[in-house]
C-alpha cells in the first residue's frame, strides 16, 4: 500500500492555479525527490500532504488515513524555512518535540542524548538556540523532525546552506532512517543529490505533473543522446557542429545533447582540439531538468504535452 496517495488534486489561489489534477503514488520504504522550478507548485503539494493546506478538489490519503490529524504523530516534517524557539535550551526544545509526537519522558530523554552525541552537539545541550551558528541549528531542526523515528519523514532542502561535512552527518542519517523502514520525500533543487539519493523522481511544472517515476526508468525514457565531454576546445567551436543541439557547460566538463552520428561528432572535437572523456549515455537528471524547465523551454507550449507521459 502507498504511504501516501493523492488523487486528481487541484488548489488555486484567486484565478492562479498551482496544482492541477495531480495524481501521486509514494510507495512505502521508497526515497522520493520532489522537483521542480521555484513557484512549480512543489511547496503547495508538501503542504496539502501535511494537511496545512486543503486542496480544492481531489482527495489525499496519508499512511491510510484522510484524516487531518489522523497521521501526524508517524510524521517528520523539516520544513525549508526553519523555525525554533530561540529561547529553549537545545535539549529542552528536543525534548517538547519528542514528547509532542507522543514519546515518553524516559526514551525521549534517551533518544535525544543519542542524537545530540551523534551530530557532535552534547556540550551545547544546555545552550539556548539562538546562541547556535546556523549549520548547528540546522542540525537541531533536523534532530527535531526524526526524534520520535517518524513513518513518513518529508524534507524540504535539508542540505540548503550546510557545509560539506554536516551534508555528510544528515546525509548518512537520512540512509540510515529509510533502511530502518522509514519513508522519505525530499524537495531539492540540487538534481545531482536528488539523482543520487532517490529511487523515484516526481517533477511539477507550472503546477501540472510532468515527470513521476523510477529515476532508472525516466532516465530511460529520456533517451541516450547525451554526451559526458571533456575536452579543451572553445566553446564556440562546440556550438559550431550540426549534430550538436543543446551545451550545458559546467566549466571543465560538458554535457551535450547530439542528434545524428556520434561518431561524426567525435571526429570533429578531435580535429578541433583534445577530448579526454566522450561518453555516450543517458542524460542526467539535471540535463532532463532543463530540457523541460530551462529557459528555452519556458514559454514552449509543448513543454508539458512533451514530458507528461514519461511517468511509471
Amino acid at each position: 500500500m502507498p504511504i501516501v496517495q493523492i488523487e486528481e488534486v487541484t488548489k488555486t489561489y484567486g484565478k492562479h492555479t498551482a496544482v492541477s489534477n495531480l495524481s501521486l503514488s509514494v510507495p512505502t520504504g521508497s526515497m522520493y525527490g520532489f522537483i521542480g522550478p521555484n513557484g512549480s507548485g512543489k511547496t503547495t503539494t508538501i503542504r496539502m500532504i501535511l494537511r496545512i493546506i486543503h486542496p480544492d478538489s481531489g482527495s489525499i490519503e496519508v499512511l491510510g488515513n484522510r484524516s487531518a490529524a489522523a497521521a501526524n504523530d508517524e510524521l517528520g516534517y523539516l520544513p525549508e524555512e526553519r523555525g525554533l524557539y530561540k529561547k529553549l535550551t537545545v535539549r529542552r526544545m528536543l525534548m517538547y518535540y519528542a514528547t509532542l509526537k507522543g514519546m515518553s519522558t524516559k526514551p525521549a530523554a534517551i533518544e535525544v542524548s543519542n542524537w545530540l552525541e551523534r551530530f557532535e552537539l552534547g556540550e551545547w545541550s544546555t545552550k539556548k538556540i539562538e546562541t547556535l551558528s546556523k549549520g548547528m541549528s540546522q542540525k537541531v531542526q533536523f534532530i527535531a523532525s526524526v526524534i520520535a523515528k517518524p513513518k513518513l519523514l518529508i524534507l524540504d532542502e535539508p542540505f540548503s546552506g550546510l557545509d560539506p561535512v554536516n551534508r555528510e552527518t544528515i546525509r548518512s542519517s537520512i540512509l540510515e532512517l529509510r533502511q530502518q523502514g522509514t519513508t522519505v520525500i525530499f524537495s531539492t533543487h540540487d538534481m545531482g543529490v536528488a539523482e543520487k539519493m532517490c529511487d523515484f523522481v516526481f517533477m511539477i511544472f507550472q503546477g501540472e505533473k510532468v515527470l513521476d517515476g523510477p529515476l532508472e526508468s525516466i532516465k530511460a525514457q529520456n533517451g541516450a543522446d547525451s554526451v559526458h565531454l571533456r575536452w579543451n576546445g572553445s566553446r564556440e567551436d562546440l556550438h559550431s557542429i550540426g549534430e550538436i543541439q543543446k551545451v550545458i557547460d559546467l566549466g571543465a566538463y560538458q554535457e551535450i545533447q547530439i542528434k545524428g552520428d556520434a561518431q561524426r561528432v567525435l571526429r570533429q572535437l578531435v580535429d578541433k582540439g583534445s577530448v579526454q572523456l566522450f561518453e555516450i549515455a543517458q542524460p542526467s537528471l539535471n540535463e532532463i531538468f532543463l530540457r523541460i524547465a530551462g529557459p528555452a523551454a519556458k514559454g514552449s507550449a509543448a513543454t508539458t504535452s512533451e514530458f507528461a507521459g514519461v511517468t511509471s
